[in-house]
């Protein structure tokens, strides 16, 4: 069954349900109308006990979803509407953490800034051949503001998330499974029936024990993120009016090298 909005696309079958972000001609942008449409489907389920797995992925070969905002769009907004659209999407991705269902990433393409935030929630990422992975806020003089300094830690390990956040380095499939951050890597016609077997095997094992087995590993993870989160919210908040962001944002827009000043 086949139902969602003309941005996000939702499909059941059975206990199952692949979410779509749909906007290919966009790159899969996260708008403010998709991260709503999103946090309306997570809430509801939250309740919903015939669900047990969610595979979201993107439409098309080439994004995954190229995020929320980059410079270019950044352009558009004004600083508050930005720090609203980024605790938009650290609500949405708390919340999609803290479902109880398992839910599967399938990069079928690349995942960028505040989209591979948004997998990063997920409790397994699966990966197209061709995908690729990055968090290039650092390089725009920011960094990541939806939880990305906050889970990718307990992924790929401090030193590397530090490496991957302070460079904004683009990885390809290949390291994505090396480092853990991917379960496996598939060719591009394989990602999507794969991701949804998965589900289907999750699926098939006791609700009781899939989301009990879930419910511990956030608890065991719990301790430090909910300082973690204030910490990155309240330095976004900061980093925001800072002239260096002015600046990536301006650099990346006149391509040339920006002239950060750490102010």
């Amino acid at each position: 069954m086949t139902s969602g909005s003309q941005e996000v696309r939702v499909e059941r079958d059975g206990r199952a349900m692949t979410i779509t972000l749909d906007r290919p001609d966009d790159q899969n942008r996260l708008t403010r109308d998709v991260l709503l449409t999103l946090q309306g489907l997570v809430d509801g389920l939250g309740v919903d006990e015939g669900t047990h797995a969610v595979v979201i992925t993107g439409s098309g070969a080439a994004f995954f979803s190229m995020g929320i905002l980059n410079p270019v769009v950044r352009g558009s907004y004004t600083k508050d509407q930005i720090l609203e659209l980024v605790r938009m999407a650290n609500r949405l991705y708390d919340a999609i953490e803290a479902l109880p269902q398992i839910v599967i990433a399938a990069f079928n393409g690349a995942a960028r800034a505040g989209a591979a935030e948004l997998s990063l929630a997920c409790d397994i990422r699966l990966a197209a051949a061709h995908a690729t992975f990055a968090l290039p806020e650092a390089l725009w003089g920011g960094f990541p503001g939806a939880g990305g300094p906050v889970r990718l830690p307990g992924i790929v390990g401090r030193a590397r998330a530090l490496e991957l956040i302070c460079t904004g380095r683009e990885i390809d499939a290949v390291e994505m499974e090396r480092l853990g951050l991917v379960l496996a890597v598939y060719p591009a016609a394989r990602l999507l029936p794969e991701a949804r077997a998965l589900a289907a095997r999750i699926c098939a094992s006791g609700p009781l024990a899939t989301r009990g087995a879930k419910r511990i590993v956030n608890v065991r993870n719990a301790a430090g993120f909910a300082a973690s989160r204030a910490l990155a919210d309240a330095l976004r908040h900061a980093l925001e009016w800072s002239q260096d962001v002015d600046e990536g944002m301006a650099a990346h827009r006149e391509h040339r090298s920006p002239r950060f000043t750490g102010r």
